[in-house]
């Protein structure tokens, strides 16, 4: 594992003994960067992302906790994502070679915590695999009162040409052919099939229960101040969540997981 910046932020790399690396930010545990060992970059990165701390990513795989988007009174989004984590631990085992980040309730800037005043423990870890990447989320009821979450792993794929990039295994549309803006939310199968025109990635899930594909489309980048115009051909978000704000007990716990392969 090496020290590095993404932008102004800190940020740690691990590598593969294949070659293949991971940067992870330390501002919102963000996956910044996937490259597998052929030296191809997986997950896609907005040119005009804030990358100082001033407001989230765009691209790669913001984590969102404890709300989806505005399905609630809160943040937007959450608040994960615009907090700092820290480094837990980092190794290389029979797992593969790992890098864990952890976020509490204490973390949480002062400002958005307000609006959401619970006792938590969350943990990420990033596993680098064979030409793969895991993702274990994990969330803890660290107080003495249930609360009720959303949470998702927002991933950023990179495609070479949005209109031309096939989605197949959802239960109701399969195989699916990208052409405008969508915003679409699918009960989550096991695993899905994204050819992006330079390769097959498997997107395998366990513990959520929807997939969100989304992509703004000509008119959505125009609007949007961190991506540019034509942005929007170069990405597809394909998300395991779980939308919908579900109860955890108090001291109960919930683990998410979100396996990449590439081929």
């Amino acid at each position: 594992m090496t020290n590095q910046t993404f932008g102004t932020l800190p940020a740690v790399r691990i590598t593969a003994p294949d070659g293949a690396h991971a940067t992870i930010a330390l501002y919102g545990a963000h996956l910044v960067s996937w490259q597998t060992a052929d030296g191809r970059e997986r997950l896609f990165m907005s040119a005009q992302s804030p990358r100082d701390g001033s407001a989230a990513i765009r691209g790669g795989v913001p984590v969102i906790f404890p709300q989806f988007s505005t399905r609630g009174t809160g943040q937007r989004h959450g608040v994960a994502r615009l907090s700092n984590w820290r480094l837990a631990g980092q190794a290389s085992d029979a797992t593969g070679t790992w890098a864990e980040f952890a976020l509490t309730q204490d973390d949480v800037p002062p400002t958005l915590a307000q609006g959401w005043p619970h006792a938590f423990a969350l943990t990420l870890r990033f596993t680098l695999k064979p030409a793969a990447i895991e993702m274990r989320f994990h969330v803890q009821n660290s107080g003495d009162a249930p609360f009720d979450f959303a949470c998702a792993l927002h991933t950023y794929f990179a495609v070479e040409d949005f209109t031309q990039t096939v989605l197949t295994g959802l239960p109701d549309e399969s195989p699916k052919h990208f052409g405008p803006k969508l915003d679409n939310i699918y009960a989550a199968p096991a695993e899905l099939s994204l050819q992006t025109g330079a390769g097959t990635l498997r997107l395998a899930q366990d513990g959520f229960t929807e997939f969100v594909v989304w992509n703004p489309g000509a008119d959505g980048a125009a609007a949007l101040a961190d991506m540019a115009d034509d942005e929007w051909q170069r990405f597809v978000c394909i998300e395991p969540a779980r939308v919908d704000k579900q109860p955890l007990a108090a001291g109960a716990e919930w683990t998410g997981v979100h396996t990449i392969s590439a081929s």
